[in-house]
């Protein structure tokens, strides 16, 4: 367990910077603007990185590097692509329903989750 554990925490590390140097690049190749170009860019390239990563370590048995690679590096890169992977599953299941109420409610509870952060800590720190 601590092996694997260690894994994940290597992985996330290396995800993190490859996420900051991602942003990076991408600011200086198309400037700061008003959209998140940088973020958009990331997880739909973690999403990608994940589907091709869950075909290749299936076909060729790579499952062993699940931890590493799924949880740490993507993980670490862009917490959407695992969202993304659930959402799919969801589908590929034919539980079409559930994978969208997993959609609306990821997202209209984690954006309602920060906002009440933000509230909380403006009220504190105002």
């Amino acid at each position: 367990m601590l092996t694997t554990l260690s894994l994940v925490a290597l992985g996330g590390a290396i995800g993190a910077c490859l996420r900051f140097l991602a942003g990076v690049g991408i600011l200086r190749l198309f400037g700061a603007g008003d959209f998140p170009l940088a973020i958009l860019t990331v997880n739909v390239l973690g999403s990608f990185l994940m589907g091709a990563f869950v075909v290749a370590a299936a076909q060729r048995g790579l499952s062993h590097m699940s931890p590493f690679v799924m949880t740490g590096v993507l993980g670490g890169f862009t917490t959407f692509s695992a969202f993304s992977l659930e959402t799919m599953t969801l589908i590929e299941r034919g539980q079409m329903g559930s994978a969208a109420l997993y959609v609306v409610l990821s997202v209209g509870l984690s954006v309602g989750g920060l906002a009440l952060g933000l509230m909380a800590a403006r009220s504190v720190f105002a």
